[in-house]
Parts: C-alpha cells; structure tokens; sequence
C-alpha cells in the first residue's frame, strides 16, 4: 500500500516552497504562513527524539536470527568506528556478504549441476563453430566431429559405461 495511502501526495510547503514564485508577489496571508512555516522548521532542543532500540523487540524473529552476527560485531565496534560509520559498515558487510553467498551458490550450481548424459536438467553449454574467413589460417574449418555419433553425445562417450 502506498504511504499516501492512495491519495496524490502534495507539498505542506505549497506555492511559495519556490524562490521564483516567492519573488512574483505573495499576499499578506501567505507571508504570514510561510513565516510561521519557516519557525516550525527549527526543531526544539529536545528533538529528534530518539527510541533505543525498539525495532529489535518488534521485528521479525528470523530477521533478528539472521542479524544477530553482525549486530553483536558491530555493536562491539560502534564505541570505536562512532555510530554512524558502524552503521554503514555493517549495512556495506551485510550486502557483501550476501554478494558473496550468491556468487558461491551460482558457482556450485554451474559445477555441480551441469548437463550431460545422466540427468534432464541443469545448464547445458554449447559452442558455435569459430568464424573463419577465406584467407584466413584453418580455412575451410573442419569440425572435430567426425561420426554421428559424435553430435548429441552429452558426454557419454567419456562416461565409464562405455570403456
């Protein structure tokens, strides 16, 4: 659901938010909402309040689960880096992390789930033909195929079945 909850969003600072529209005229009326507008962007010395740590009671206990090694990391950090800098650290290890996890996991699957001859899923390879021009060395090319058998083969030939 959208935050404006389906109602089009409009600006609290209304036509005056712009220096251009300020300099062609404003009423009385407006200058003096814009002059109360400006006192209440000056926050009092008690704000922004802040609520320690009410998140972490209220979320998800599988998001904690998966946070808790770098919360404890970083929060053992945080008196050394400053809070802000342990903040982006940690969200900079976490992605990383997850980075990591993901090249790992699309690397086992190309090593260990490839196509052949024993299976009907994974990822099959397949190489075209170099281009090889009149002129050029190796022309006309001649494939390494030589019988039928030879196409679709899938690597059974160099299974231990056939040997």
């Amino acid at each position: 659901m959208a935050q404006t909850a389906g109602v089009k969003p409009m600006t609290i600072a209304g036509r005056v938010a712009s220096e251009r529209e300020r300099c062609i005229g404003m009423t009385d009326a407006e200058r003096e909402w814009r002059k109360k507008w400006l006192k209440d962007q000056i926050l009092s010395p008690n704000e922004p309040v802040h609520v320690e740590e009410y998140w972490k009671e209220r979320t998800n206990p599988i998001r904690r689960f998966y946070r808790k090694p770098l919360d404890v990391l970083f929060d053992k950090l945080t008196p050394v880096l400053g809070a802000n800098r342990a903040a982006d650290y940690r969200y900079i290890t976490g992605k990383l992390g997850l980075i990591a996890v993901g090249v790992l996991g699309i690397h086992y699957y190309f090593k260990y789930g490839g196509n052949d001859w024993t299976k009907k899923g994974g990822w099959r390879v397949v190489t075209s033909k170099p281009m090889v021009l009149p002129g050029q060395p190796g022309f006309p090319f001649k494939s390494e195929r030589t019988s039928d058998s030879d196409y679709a083969d899938r690597g059974f030939k160099n299974s231990v079945l056939v040997k």
